[in-house]
């Protein structure tokens, strides 16, 4: 079973899946020409580094999972000039599936984002009864990958440099395992800095990809068209917002956008969604937390859509914690429901206060009651 139209996968269809977040390599006759242990000469196949290159230039990761030694493999993949593109390799002697079950789940991916491919039937197999959301291709593809529709995603700047974000995200990883204090004093000696601007044209492709990748952290998970966000851009009771955040590891780009409508007696948070790479950053709930105090000093209440899905728990937490409610309010008087709306989508309302800055980083944003273009930082 080969191709776009014939990958191996079990419960998604072709319609409705979504592009692939990471393709995980099997080594042996897949990769590479030859078998390891055999003391093969080893080559890549032909075709395989401009698919590592076209999918690492298009934000998609890359991971191994092989049946060799560490020590005897990784050097390999150094000495052919490929070991950079690979984050979390599993190289060792158990089975695949449980190889990219882990990627998937240390990278915080669906299975129905992650792709695998292996020149063997038994091993595509066995990760098909295993994962059958995971897409599985024969090594005999490995060239093509990047023509098929599931490996082509829009590509933006922040898509270009994934690969990067996530290992300088291992790295602080690995510097808060090694951090001796508690998480609050960690998350200081990042120096993270979080900017809320308001979009332009040039960021609407992450802003749509915004509304499309992330599900955890997505209060609707109604996506959002470049059409749709290029008409909000230019509605003057429109705020496009998207949130970007630094720190002394790097920059994790772009990860977070609000849709704001304005309306006389209230404010509606048409859409709220960050990115899981900085939910232990707590992005989302600063976000929610800056439009609120930015919605008590324009004198005005606030209004959320949200739509319960299988993995926005977290966001429906985010949102009641910060004391939002399904109460009706005369804010709402004389107003029908929304027709830009799904039906399904719940209609949350908040009083909102005055809200202090965040002690574990420094941000800023535009000044949203004053109809102006200033920014200021939040204190």
């Amino acid at each position: 079973m080969a191709g776009s139209d014939t990958a191996e996968t079990g419960s998604t269809t072709e319609a409705a899946r979504p592009a692939v977040k990471c393709l995980v390599w099997d080594l042996d006759n897949t990769l590479w020409q030859g078998t390891l242990l055999e003391n093969d000469e080893l080559e890549l196949r032909p075709g395989v580094l401009k698919t590592l290159r076209a999918l690492d230039e298009r934000g998609i990761l890359q991971s191994v999972a092989s049946r060799n030694e560490y020590a005897d493999a990784w050097p390999r993949l150094e000495a052919l000039g490929v070991a950079e593109y690979f984050v979390l390799p599993h190289i060792g002697w158990g089975r695949k599936s449980d190889a990219v079950r882990t990627v998937a789940e240390q990278l915080n991916f669906a299975q129905n984002t992650i792709a695998f491919i292996d020149d063997q039937h038994t091993e595509r197999a066995e990760v098909a009864y295993h994962l059958p959301d995971v897409r599985c291709y024969d090594a005999a593809e490995a060239a093509g990958l990047p023509d098929l529709a599931d490996f082509t995603p829009a590509v933006t700047p922040d898509a270009r440099r994934r690969r990067a974000m996530y290992q300088e995200k291992f790295r602080r990883e690995a510097a808060q395992s090694e951090f001796n204090g508690p998480d609050e004093d960690f998350l200081r000696s990042l120096d993270m800095r979080m900017r809320i601007a308001r979009a332009d044209a040039g960021d609407l492709a992450r802003v749509e990809e915004l509304t499309l990748r992330t599900s955890q952290m997505n209060a609707t998970g109604v996506h959002y068209s470049d059409a749709d966000l290029r008409a909000l851009l230019t509605d003057p009771d429109h705020e496009v917002l998207v949130t970007t955040v630094e720190d002394r590891f790097g920059s994790h780009g772009a990860v977070g956008v609000a849709l704001l409508e304005r309306q006389p007696a209230s404010w509606r948070l048409k859409l709220l969604a960050t990115s899981c790479r900085v939910v232990n950053f707590g992005i989302g709930t600063h976000v929610l937390r800056w439009i609120a105090d930015q919605a008590t000093r324009a004198g005005v209440h606030l209004e959320a859509d949200f739509r319960r899905t299988e993995r926005n728990r977290i966001m429906e937490v985010a949102y009641r914690f910060a004391g939002f409610d399904s109460r009706p309010c005369v804010c709402q008087d004389g107003r029908g429901p929304a027709t830009d709306a799904p039906a399904d989508i719940q209609r949350l309302h908040l009083v909102p206060q005055r809200q202090a800055a965040p002690t574990t980083l420094t941000a800023t944003g535009p000044v949203l009651w004053s109809g102006d273009d200033a920014e200021e930082p939040w204190a």
